[in-house]
């Protein structure tokens, strides 16, 4: 087994746009009568999909919504997003992106971007940063009912890419997440993939328990450690931090 694939997270990985869906997510409860609490979107919505943050925030307060008024308060959200998105003169892309995206494409490797945003989101803000010719595909809210921690949505991007390289056999073991969330690293983890840890969202010292690597900067991961794991069975894969 060798590295094949390296899954990007989005929220927080690729865009730092937390504070802009905490923003939002704030609104949203409002126009519902509600309100946010504080930290309450930290330790609910952070890693998960934009369903399940605002179905948890509304059955904490006895709200039980129907799949269709939750389909309009996701739009309502994702155009809500659009919209201030398209004011912002430069996208909050994090440093050291695209020269990372560079490496990674030198190094011969598939790209995929593996999410709980929802699809229009995604794609909104890798269009404008010139970064989705990058990515094979996206594995998006809208495609699955389960949220990270589940691990649904990185199998997803191995069966697809599987699917689109018919002799490509790619096992979990032979992907990179790249996530800066205890849930995004656990639905990582539980399906059998090694994860590198971005210090985005979280201090070094908590990304560091859950993460395989730990680092601060996109230039920290080094490819061919993660490369030198993969290569090992994964009953013999060592938790490495850098």
């Amino acid at each position: 087994m060798t590295l094949k694939a390296v899954l990007f997270d989005f929220n927080g990985v690729i865009v730092n746009d937390e504070p802009l869906h905490e923003k939002i997510i704030d609104q949203l409860m409002l126009d519902e009568n509600l309100q946010l609490k504080r930290g309450e979107f930290r330790e609910v919505c952070l890693g998960r999909s934009d369903r399940a943050c605002i179905t948890a925030l509304l059955e904490r307060r006895g709200r039980y919504l129907t799949e269709t008024y939750l389909d309009r308060l996701l739009r309502h959200k994702a155009q809500a997003y659009k919209a201030q998105i398209d004011t912002l003169e430069k996208l909050p892309i994090y440093p050291g992106l695209a020269e990372f995206i560079d490496k990674i494409r030198v190094a011969g490797l598939k790209m995929a971007v593996v999410s709980g945003a929802m699809r229009s989101e995604i794609e909104l803000v890798l269009d404008r940063a010139g970064l989705a010719a990058n990515f094979e595909f996206i594995v998006a809210g809208d495609d699955l009912t389960a949220s990270k921690p589940a691990p649904d949505g990185y199998l997803l991007a191995v069966e697809l890419l599987n699917q689109k390289y018919p002799d490509f056999n790619l096992q979990p073991i032979e992907c990179l997440a790249v996530e800066d969330t205890f849930a995004g690293i656990e639905a990582a983890k539980k399906a059998g993939i090694q994860v590198a840890g971005v210090t985005h969202t979280y201090p070094f010292h908590m990304i560091q328990r859950q993460a395989n690597w730990t680092v601060d900067y996109f230039a920290d991961v080094e490819l061919d450690r993660v490369a030198q794991v993969c290569s090992i069975a994964p009953t013999e894969s060592p938790a490495e931090k850098t």
